[in-house]
């Protein structure tokens, strides 16, 4: 498994997770449950983690998510 990317963000998260999925790419998203050591303040980011094949496929979706939210599609 290789890490995508990193976020605090727990929309972003569980949307990039169900995207992924959808397009038949494996995840799993480590470090969600921290928030019971960080005390709810969600400091700590989750992994995004798909399988070394996979990745260039999910980085061109990550690279697409990231143009659509700055307005360049």
């Amino acid at each position: 498994m290789r890490e995508l990317t990193q976020s605090t963000n727990p929309v972003f998260v569980s949307w990039l997770e169900a995207t992924l999925k959808g397009e038949g790419i494996p995840v799993i998203v480590l470090d969600q449950h921290m928030s019971v050591l960080e005390g709810s303040v969600g400091i700590l980011p989750r992994r995004i983690m798909v399988a070394e094949e996979d990745l260039e496929a999910a980085r061109a979706i990550l690279r697409t998510a990231d143009s659509e939210a700055d307005g360049q599609d």
